[in-house]
């Protein structure tokens, strides 16, 4: 079951190419750090800039990386249902541990049409899938109904929520009652309040910064101990806060840039950090001592 400090990969470039090399220098980083999860070709790694064979190369020279160390989930949401499964069967068939599926976004389905997407997709592949339900990107939200409905479906594994609601751990469990279903949160200053509601852990930007700290505040939420986790927690709340001072993932590839871990470039249409944001992710930086 997926759970903990799952890091949303950034994708490096370099004069406008991905930059595999150091691609596989962060994924190593995660690993050796003690990263419970990688998810690449997310929001956080610009997907949506992404070329199909670009993705295929992140994937394997993720796969090359990790072998099999840590789970390796694959975003491959779109707005159609045909491209998504495309998509996920192709990263099934290069060994991911899994998709991430956004709902479609643009087209706004229903929550009937919601239901059918995943069942057309659960019944396309055989490696689980993870619901990601983000209506600030989508402009749709999952009801709790419908999400209770598709985990009956037998792939459909977990949720990613960035709903904001702390209440959905707590209902979705009384929902679901005992069935295996992974409730992870992808914002981070919320990580500690959703596991202590009912959640079992982060899909994490902020992790790409601090994948050790990361994973160790979610090591003693799962141990219970919540008394170090929000101790943890705590210290790392000012950057958690600064990286969505722009949009993601312009933030956080900047604060790489300052601990020498990339360059910050982006892909349009998304531009580098502006100055008052710089300063910004520079004091948060500081504060934490990273800097």
């Amino acid at each position: 079951m997926l759970k903990g400090s799952i890091t949303a990969l950034v994708t490096p470039f370099k004069n406008g190419d991905v930059d595999y090399d150091t691609f596989q220098k962060l994924t190593e980083w995660n690993v050796k750090a003690g990263s419970h999860g990688l998810v690449v070709c997310g929001a956080t790694g610009e997907s949506a800039t992404l070329t199909d064979d670009e993705r295929n190369k992140l994937i394997s020279a993720c796969q090359e990386v990790t072998k099999g160390k840590i789970p390796l989930v694959v975003g491959a949401g779109t707005s159609s249902t045909h491209k998504t499964i495309s998509y996920s069967q192709q990263a099934q068939k290069l060994g991911a541990n899994g998709v991430l599926i956004a709902t479609p976004y643009y087209n706004k389905p229903t929550q009937e049409g919601i239901y059918q997407h995943f069942k057309a997709l659960n019944d396309a592949i055989n490696i689980p899938i993870y619901l990601y339900n983000v209506p600030a990107r989508t402009v749709v939200n999952i009801s709790d109904e419908t999400i209770a409905r598709v985990a009956q479906l037998s792939n459909i594994k977990g949720l990613k929520d960035c709903s904001g609601d702390l209440t959905r751990p707590i209902k979705l469990n009384g929902l679901l009652g005992k069935k295996d279903f992974t409730q992870l949160t992808g914002e981070d200053e919320l990580a500690y309040a959703f596991n202590t509601s009912g959640g079992q852990g982060a899909i994490s930007i902020t992790s790409n910064i601090v994948p050790e700290l990361c994973a160790q505040m979610q090591n003693y939420c799962l141990q219970n101990n919540y008394k170090e986790a929000l101790a943890i927690h705590s210290k790392l709340m000012p950057l958690h806060a600064v990286m969505t001072c722009e949009s993601n993932p312009i933030p956080v590839k900047y604060a790489l840039s300052l601990i020498d871990k990339l360059s910050p470039e982006m892909r349009l249409p998304l531009v580098e950090l502006q100055p008052t944001s710089k300063a910004r992710v520079e004091a948060a930086m500081k504060q934490v001592g990273l800097i």
